[in-house]
């Protein structure tokens, strides 16, 4: 079996760009990462991407003008790209590909703003949430009811769940491209306004338009390539429900089981992570991802969290780019 490794990645424009389309954010995302690698077109046989077009592989690579022998468009919403990795890495590995380009771009918020879209409640209203959405349980009504249930639970206190809101901000004062840089205290985050208890707008992933792409290659064609290469040593992944009110518990998430497989397939513990890049939808997800990582114990993501060892300089820094909450 042969390793595979990440030897290029980059950031389409980012933040406010209401004049670009997202086939134009792919553009500039894989463009800039094969530069990174020091690829060409003409170099990528496969190609993984989902959400844009009818048809996201296809459209997306016709549109770039590649050519692959090997695609993979899994939609499983935040996780898809890391799901597509493994999909990549795996296919590298039995020699089916040697250089496979991973796509996300996103205009959501120039959507929005220019009513090209409406927002949906929770992805559409078929099968078990079409019980659901007529009533107002949006997405975030979702992750506020998982994470007060933590905070009945474990005594988890909001004061805790700010502090994560906190870290990422003061992260992201590192970052030029975050779309916010200025810190900001736990009592801004309490004193903002309302959108689903317990969570304030602080405690919520901001809406910005965007994208990237990271470029994988085999062993033998990372030797060749412009950056040192960074080797994928385990993955994991695992599905549950469609809707988070389906889960058997609010206070642990499928990454329990695909943590615990990308570990072991490492042959590494949570012990040995000095850095960790999370999904920050809300910061209640923050802690629960903590938590079935292994980081902490179950109940004490709280505690772990409250004394700033998420931020740079601290014992774990995570997102230190500002994350999704920047």
């Amino acid at each position: 079996m042969r390793r595979a490794a990440i030897v290029g990645a980059a950031l389409s424009d980012t933040g406010r760009v209401d004049d670009t389309t997202a086939h134009e954010l792919h553009y500039q995302g894989v463009t800039r990462a094969l530069a990174d690698a020091g690829l060409a077109k003409s170099d990528v046989q496969g190609f993984c991407s989902c959400g844009t077009g009818a048809l996201p592989p296809v459209e997306l690579a016709e549109y770039l003008g590649l050519r692959p022998v090997w695609a993979d468009s899994t939609g499983v919403g935040g996780a898809s790209w890391e799901f597509m990795l493994e999909h990549a890495a795996a296919a590298i590995a039995v020699g089916q590909v040697d250089v496979v380009v991973l796509s996300y771009a996103s205009t959501t918020r120039a959507d929005l703003k220019r009513g090209r879209r409406r927002a949906n409640l929770s992805f559409g209203s078929t099968g078990p949430l079409q019980f659901e959405a007529p009533y107002g349980h949006a997405l975030i009504a979702k992750y506020g009811m998982a994470t007060q249930r933590h905070m009945y639970e474990f005594g988890t206190t909001i004061e805790q769940l700010a502090e994560i809101a906190v870290s990422a901000r003061h992260n992201a004062q590192f970052n030029p491209d975050a779309y916010y840089r200025d810190p900001i205290t736990i009592s801004d985050v309490q004193s903002a306004p309302m959108i689903a208890t317990p969570f304030t707008k602080l405690h919520c992933c901001i809406r910005s338009d965007g994208g990237g792409a990271v470029v994988l290659a085999s062993e033998d064609r990372a030797r060749d390539c412009a950056k040192e290469p960074v080797w994928i040593l385990g993955t994991g992944e695992a599905i549950s429900h469609t809707t988070m009110s389906e889960w058997e518990d609010f206070t642990e998430s499928p990454c329990v089981r695909s943590g615990a497989d990308a570990f072991g397939r490492a042959g590494v513990t949570p012990d040995d992570i000095d850095v960790c890049e999370l999904y920050d939808a809300f910061t209640g997800m923050v802690l629960l991802t903590l938590e079935g990582l292994g980081f902490c114990k179950k109940g004490e993501g709280g505690p772990f969290v409250a004394d700033g060892k998420l931020r740079v300089g601290g014992e774990l820094p995570t997102n230190t780019d500002g994350g999704g909450l920047s």
